[in-house]
């Protein structure tokens, strides 16, 4: 049998802050030049984001004007609105206190979800490029949802926000070569951890778009209800003739350091039919989803591919509820779908883009029977 996603849980901060409270907390950040500060009211305005979720319940309590319920553990922003500049050893003690919570609420939503009992999962594999650790958030998992000892482990990191779908490739793989297996793939980013007060126009694009999130899949051959089910036909991957310098993601010394330049989307744009071309062959997929990198990209993919406006619907609607959660963005677009009675059985094709420029493919067949 064809192994097949047969649930998938979310989970959020409950920290949530609208764009415009984000936007003017950065707008009124000392020692900006007016330039920066209209290019912040720009990048923000123009994101097509409603709201995102946050660990960082101090910023939340800022620009809102509402205390804090939450800690974060790492305080970004000062009670005068000024934001700090914590070391990235900082940064990352957040991230290996809030992120396994995260992982583990996503992760038992999909097996509740699937009705699959913890002791009933074989493998495990996370997804994550916001922080690092050892025993790592795979180890976490396992102890955290009671799983049994001998589950094989395995971590995908810092592959950035199209990480997820070798997530699931991979989850394929073990189920084509194991058929019992049940793999729960889980991915958490916290990429809020690393923003930060800046006049360069990448890091405030980043800021006027990550968020944070975690999204699980459990992916197994096996049958385990009669709900409706993605079935894992193929995978692909393409790496662009250009773009390794335009999307890169490395450590530096007051958080990690997202290069996010203007041409990501102009060569997505321009190697997305090329790309996807080449995977697709004949196909022709009754609905996409896309990674919603930001709007641009979207625009780009939407203009690229020649597709109804339609067709990213679900991709601009968790882009517009959520932002960019990295890789875990791409999996609640699939939630949705799979929960969309309305598609009936539907062939779904689903884009991710990653540093380098990668781009990650996957056909999926929603299926009821």
């Amino acid at each position: 049998m064809t192994a097949s996603i047969l649930s998938i849980g979310t989970a959020v901060p409950p920290a949530r802050v609208s764009q415009e409270a984000a936007r003017d907390v950065f707008q009124s950040q000392p020692g900006l030049s007016r330039v920066a500060q209209r290019l912040i009211h720009a990048a923000f305005d123009a994101s097509a984001i409603e709201h995102r979720n946050t660990v960082l319940a101090d910023l939340v309590a800022v620009a809102s004007g509402v205390p804090a319920v939450v800690e974060s553990g790492m305080p970004l922003a000062g009670e005068d609105g000024t934001i700090r500049a914590p070391s990235t050893g900082v940064r990352n003690d957040a991230y290996i206190r809030l992120a396994p919570p995260l992982f583990a609420e996503a992760s038992a939503r999909a097996l509740a979800g699937a009705g699959v009992a913890p002791e009933a999962v074989t493998h495990v594999v996370t997804v994550s490029c916001t922080g690092m650790f050892a025993p790592g958030p795979d180890f976490r998992l396992v102890k955290d949802l009671g799983l049994s000892a001998a589950v094989e482990r395995y971590h995908i990191g810092f592959m950035g926000c199209a990480a997820a779908l070798p997530g699931l490739r991979a989850a394929s793989r073990i189920c084509d070569s194991q058929p019992d297996a049940v793999v729960l793939v889980a991915a958490a980013e916290l990429c809020t951890l690393h923003i930060r007060s800046s006049e360069d126009p990448q890091q405030i694009v980043a800021a006027s778009v990550f968020a944070d999130g975690a999204a699980a899949a459990v992916v197994s051959a096996r049958s385990f209800g009669d709900g409706p089910r993605l079935q894992l036909e193929r995978f692909g991957t393409v790496l662009t003739s250009e773009g390794e310098s335009e999307m890169v993601w490395t450590i530096g010394d007051e958080g990690f350091d997202m290069v996010l330049t203007a041409e990501v989307p102009r060569i997505i744009g321009r190697e997305i039919r090329g790309a996807v071309g080449s995977f697709l062959g004949d196909v022709e997929p009754d609905v996409w989803a896309v990674h919603p990198g930001g709007r641009s990209v979207l625009d780009r993919v939407e203009s690229g591919l020649a597709l109804d406006p339609e067709a990213l619907a679900a991709s601009r609607d968790v882009l517009r509820r959520q932002g960019n959660m990295s890789s875990a963005t791409i999996l609640f677009i699939l939630r949705d779908l799979l929960g969309d009675d309305d598609l009936g059985d539907a062939q779904i094709a689903a884009l991710a883009f990653g540093p380098g420029l990668t781009v990650e493919s996957a056909l999926l067949r929603r299926t009821t029977a």
